[in-house]
């Protein structure tokens, strides 16, 4: 079962696992995607209509996946990046921002657990695979709330990792630095959204709201292919012994050394705005 199948890294992980002779449950929001998707694999997908902010749709989904059978892997795929100043950032858009990336993700999660018991009360394999981000290892200026939701997000898959443990149901968390997806331009409208109906104060940010947008095209640009992404969550769910945590990516992997090796004043100075 695949969240936020529609694009990115949830679009690439549906089609690899397709191609491994996986059945996949894919979970997007509109019609277009769901055709989209039945088109692409008729007889390999089954689409889902679910929305994070939507409790309902979510509970929903999971009573039809159970009712359908085992579950052998869930891929918490669906997130949104929603950046902004901090100090005038509508708390709001913080909440969406926390409700989308973290707290749906533990909805997810409850309601697929049946689905993934049944796996293992059949002695078959079932694992979780987070989608984090190397953003919850780092963080830096105007993406406080995706920041706020990765780091969320690590604490939230250790804890169930060691809850899940004794009923055999494995939990990975994948941190992937700058993908090619389109995360990168939705945030970057976001971001323009935002910016007009910011008080005269926020000019003080305008600097780094410029560069901002400067970064997330270049991640855009830059960013490894989401079907790279992809297979590294496709052997997560198949590995017989993965590991718990895997970094994807040069950027990512020299984040992660970084924010592991060095002093956090150090850290800290690296990762200010420049004025």
């Amino acid at each position: 079962m695949v969240t936020g199948a529609s694009t990115g890294i949830g679009r690439a992980s549906v089609a690899e696992l397709a191609g491994r002779g996986f059945h996949v449950w894919a979970a997007v929001r509109t019609d277009e995607d769901e055709q989209a998707l039945r088109r692409d694999h008729p007889d390999a997908v089954s689409v889902l209509r679910l929305d994070l902010t939507d409790e309902a749709s979510v509970r929903a989904a999971g009573e039809q996946v159970s009712a359908a059978g085992p579950l052998h892997g869930l891929v918490n795929n669906a997130g949104a990046a929603l950046p902004g100043p901090l100090e005038f950032l509508p708390i709001d858009v913080f909440r969406r921002q926390i409700e989308i990336n973290l707290v749906g993700q533990l909805l997810v999660t409850q309601v697929m657990l049946p689905a993934l018991r049944q796996a293992r009360h059949q002695g078959d394999s079932a694992r979780i695979v987070m989608i984090g981000s190397i953003g919850g290892r780092v963080a830096g200026p105007m993406l406080g709330p995706y920041h706020a939701a990765k780091f969320g997000l690590v604490g939230l898959a250790d804890s169930l990792r060691a809850e899940l443990a004794p009923s055999g149901i494995g939990v990975v968390l994948i941190e992937p630095g700058a993908v090619a997806t389109p995360i990168w331009g939705r945030g970057t409208a976001a971001a323009d959204d935002l910016v007009k109906t910011l008080p005269p104060e926020a000019d003080r940010y305008a600097d780094q709201i410029r560069a901002a947008r400067t970064n997330a095209a270049k991640s855009a640009a830059r960013g490894i292919a989401p079907e790279r992404a992809a297979q590294v969550v496709a052997d997560a769910l198949t590995a017989a012994n993965p590991k718990p945590r895997r970094v994807i990516g040069r950027d990512a992997t020299a984040a992660a050394v970084i924010a592991r090796l060095l002093p956090y004043r150090l850290l800290y100075r690296l990762t200010a705005a420049r004025q």
